[in-house]
């Protein structure tokens, strides 16, 4: 899996393209699938709902305009209110649509509020209510054929290790492992899927600067403020330790979608076609494709 692209997605956000307010200058969609296209990548996630009319006929003819798939969408979700009804119908009419245009997975990230407000301080009958919620959601996403990923996230309810390890915990929904967010918030990356490979449904790799972390953590920056300073960056070049991450899921057996994401905020001008984010995808593919002849080091050691 890791020589090749058959199971590598692209995802727009490499390209600036994220729901988060205030997160910068959004590339126009055709040449984002365009560049992804170049690199040889043959799959995508569908990037922030409204990025494409939102219609499954529409966004297939846009990715096979680039010879792309779709294979799932990021989808916020408040669930730790006593009302699901808002949550409930927002996954319903998403799921639906997903289904449709070809998608195989549901990304779920348990925001305090539509608005991508601070994380709120839950107590035990809001973390029930939240796993609770959860499952529904994943119940009424499999009736659409999707299956449902928990994405640990900076600035969402499930953002620090202690939110990562109640929610194992408590919920037995399939996670999205997302190596940036997981070390954002203090979990090793690689650990987690030392002990939890079995919960991975789904695949997000970036990697992160420790240091702008730290002062992310620390209150210093917002996550666009720390993104626009640096935060992410190509695989192989922060210290999210790729490669043992990479080795751990081999182990664990993962062959499901890995999806490249390196998430950028652009300012200031567009860059030519053919620059900017586009370099560091590249980069980042190019690693992974230096790790398979690792990985059979490793095999043959083993």
């Amino acid at each position: 899996m890791w020589g090749d692209t058959d199971r590598l997605a692209g995802a727009p956000i490499s390209w600036g393209v994220c729901e988060v307010p205030g997160w910068g200058r959004m590339l126009e969609p055709d040449r984002v699938f365009a560049e992804m296209a170049s690199l040889g990548l043959t799959a995508t996630e569908l990037g922030p709902i409204g990025y494409l009319p939102f219609e499954p006929a529409e966004i297939r003819e846009r990715l096979d305009r680039h010879g792309l798939r779709l294979v799932g969408g990021f989808v916020p979700l408040v669930l730790h209110t006593e009302d699901l009804r808002p949550a409930r119908e927002s996954a319903n009419r998403i799921a639906r649509v997903l289904a449709a245009a070809g998608a195989a997975v549901f990304v779920a990230a348990a925001v305090a509020d539509d608005a991508w407000s601070a994380p709120s301080a839950l107590d035990d009958a809001a973390w029930s209510r939240l796993a609770r919620h959860l499952g529904e959601i994943q119940r009424r996403v499999a009736d659409h054929g999707l299956t449902l990923a928990l994405h640990p996230h900076a600035g969402t309810q499930i953002e620090q290790r202690a939110d990562v390890e109640r929610m194992l915990a408590i919920s037995d929904a399939g996670w999205c492992l997302d190596t940036g967010h997981l070390l954002i918030g203090g979990t090793d990356p690689a650990d987690f899927v030392r002990r939890h490979g079995d919960r991975i449904v789904h695949a997000h790799l970036k990697d992160v600067d420790a240091g702008i972390a730290a002062r992310l953590r620390a209150g210093e920056l917002t996550l666009v403020q720390a993104t626009q300073a640096g935060l992410f960056r190509p695989l192989g070049r922060g210290d999210a330790l790729i490669d043992e991450v990479v080795d751990q899921l081999n182990r664990a057996g993962y062959e499901r979608w890995l999806v490249l994401e390196q998430d950028t905020a652009i300012t200031g001008m567009e860059p030519p076609v053919g620059r900017g984010p586009v370099i560091d995808v590249r980069t980042s593919i190019d690693y992974l494709h230096s790790l398979a002849p690792r990985r059979i080091e490793r095999v043959a050691d083993s």
